[in-house]
């Protein structure tokens, strides 16, 4: 799932007429590399919410052919933050016991993390389900964030550490329990529902040390540009 159903205040003017996930930075729209990284991974199924100028989404990714996925979009009346959107779109995410776990990215970030890694453990949290619920890809903290979000031990998230705290990067595995408390159709945040398995012990995580950019201002998205163009030259 790519979510995409923000406003994006803080990339106005810019987003007054765009999808913030469709802004460009380089050859392609914030949320085309995302595509074109999870398809390189073997990734074919993709749901996408939307809420601000969905049929422009719609319009400009149309049914992912062209980038060799199947995409559907879950629409919201309303922004229903993360965690409401991902339970509004769990009957297109997960099997119908409700069993299997999904990756979740955020469409407006720029990643070059390898999504195939996330396999093995795509396949691991459908086996052994109870033994956790979410597995986060961590990076280093931006000027933006110095003091992080989670501690990260070898491969378990805790909200304390020994110091050793990194910041989420939008990219993480969920299991379907992690929202079976989640009321359909309702604005629910994603972090307290994150804080809770980790406190229960049922997260893991891992820390990429790669290109990552949080776009969430007109100046990253320049700064990002500007990378990006350079590489071509």
């Amino acid at each position: 799932m790519i979510l995409a159903a923000g406003r994006g205040e803080r990339m106005r003017p810019l987003t007054d007429t765009m999808p913030k996930p469709l802004l460009q930075a380089g050859k392609y729209k914030l949320i085309e590399y995302q595509i074109m990284r999870l398809a390189q991974a073997g990734f074919r199924n993709i749901v996408i919410n939307h809420a601000y100028l969905g049929e422009v989404i719609e319009a400009a990714l149309g049914d992912g052919e062209r980038y060799g996925v199947q995409i559907v979009y879950s629409a919201e009346q309303f922004v229903l933050e993360t965690a409401g959107g991902i339970a509004n779109a769990l009957p297109l995410l997960t099997d119908d016991a409700g069993n299997l776990p999904f990756l979740v990215v955020n469409g407006d970030i720029y990643c070059e993390f390898d999504y195939g890694k996330l396999l093995p453990v795509l396949q691991s949290m459908y086996q052994y389900s109870s033994n956790r619920l979410l597995h986060l890809v961590l990076v280093d903290n931006p000027v933006h964030h110095v003091s992080g979000d989670f501690a990260l031990t070898h491969d378990k998230l805790a909200l304390n550490g020994d110091g050793n705290y990194l910041t989420f990067s939008g990219i993480g595995i969920y299991h379907p329990l992690l929202f079976e408390s989640v009321e359909p159709g309702m604005p629910i945040k994603l972090a307290p529902i994150l804080r809770a398995a980790i406190n229960e012990k049922k997260a893991t995580g891992e820390h990429f040390a790669g290109v990552w950019l949080d776009v969430g201002t007109p100046e990253r998205l320049q700064q990002l540009d500007r990378q990006l163009s350079a590489q071509k030259q």
